[in-house]
């Protein structure tokens, strides 16, 4: 069964059908990654994102029952040059079309990946629909022009009640934005006693838990889609340890008085070094989002730049001089890898201590 690919832009790409059959429409991302499409497909700061691969053969290992990122899979499609249809791995259960299927998850596969991701570096991200061979392109066309994306992305991703994962050790909040499960795998690794809240908590519920810390998970879209989270994380800096990876290191700097912009064409991929400023060692970092925080906004506010990468001097990474709270855009749950930065966990850990032991005041 054929399928198109049709961008606003008028391009038209033909291919093979994988997955559900169903249409789907949505911000085109290119991930750059050789491996971690698993753990990329089913992350859900890729909610409603139609995800190209680059990497020309993909899931030559299959599908299997651990790399998950989340329960229930939110990305809008995919797009590869050639789905492996044998793959060979002993702990392989599924093929990326099955799994693509069995998840309503459309995708289209024989096409010239190489050429849309040079027309995207090139013009930006574009939206674009996965449509049956027989839709009408024009028509097509003229309704992506008009396409706006979701603003409630994170509600889609977030739990939707508390939950409490059982550990011995530091009492720790995660407030999931989206938040993959090798966040709270790392968390519970280090002996946390954790507890998941939605994204909508206030901080006074937060504070009622009498947390050593709170982590800010990774998620999609942008803060300025989530103000009320904003303020939450305003009113929480100051009153204990903070650290946020992703959207969580976003909305840290926003609720800090930083400006976020969307970046052109986001960063997607497992090969991204960045430089730590005051050691100048370089780590190698996974990377997803699409918003950034302007390195030039943080004058006149209590943050410092920790992180940059060293490709462009994009900021990574900051910590608040006014309380015990930090953050970093990358990845460093290491999942898909590399893990490189995972040791940013024990800082975490360390943090959180420290603050503790502190001798009370008055």
């Amino acid at each position: 069964m054929n399928r198109k690919l049709i961008l606003e832009n008028g391009a038209v790409f033909t291919g093979k059908a994988i997955g559900s059959k169903r249409e789907s429409t949505g911000e085109i991302i290119f991930y750059t990654g050789m491996t971690g499409h698993q753990e990329v497909l089913s992350n859900p700061s890729s909610c409603e994102q139609i995800v190209a691969m680059t990497y020309p053969l993909i899931t030559g290992s299959g599908i299997n029952r651990d790399d998950f990122e989340t329960l229930h899979p939110v990305a809008g499609g995919v797009i590869v040059k050639e789905a492996v249809a044998e793959p060979s791995n002993f702990r392989s259960i599924a093929t990326l079309d099955e799994w693509l299927a069995e998840n309503d998850i459309p995708g289209i596969s024989g096409i010239d990946t190489r050429m849309l991701t040079r027309m995207l570096r090139s013009e930006g991200t574009l939206c674009g629909r996965i449509a049956n061979e027989d839709a009408d392109t024009d028509r097509v066309v003229a309704e992506l022009q008009e396409y706006i994306p979701s603003l409630d992305k994170v509600e889609k991703v977030s739990t939707k009640n508390a939950y409490h994962a059982p550990g011995f050790g530091r009492r720790v909040v995660l407030i999931d934005y989206g938040a993959k499960h090798s966040i709270a795998r790392n968390l519970i690794e280090r002996n946390c006693d954790l507890f998941v809240l939605p994204f909508r908590t206030s901080a006074k519920e937060v504070l009622k838990l009498n947390p050593d810390g709170v982590m800010l998970s990774n998620g999609p879209g942008s803060p300025a889609n989530i103000t009320e989270a904003v303020d939450t994380v305003q009113e929480l800096i100051g009153k204990l340890p903070i650290f946020g990876i992703g959207l969580g290191y976003q909305l840290l700097c926003a609720a800090s008085g930083a400006a976020v912009v969307k970046m052109k064409y986001g960063r997607h991929g497992s090969g991204h070094p960045v430089r730590h400023v005051k050691s100048g060692k370089v780590e190698i970092t996974a990377q997803n989002h699409d918003y950034l925080i302007e390195l030039e906004s943080l004058q006149g506010t209590e943050l410092e730049a920790t992180h940059l990468h060293v490709n462009d001097g994009t900021l990574q990474g900051v910590s608040h001089t006014g309380g015990p709270a930090f953050g970093v855009q990358f990845q460093p749950e290491a999942s898909p890898g590399p893990d490189d930065a995972n040791h940013i966990f024990d800082a975490f850990v360390k943090m959180m201590d420290n603050y503790k032991n502190q001798p009370i005041k008055g």
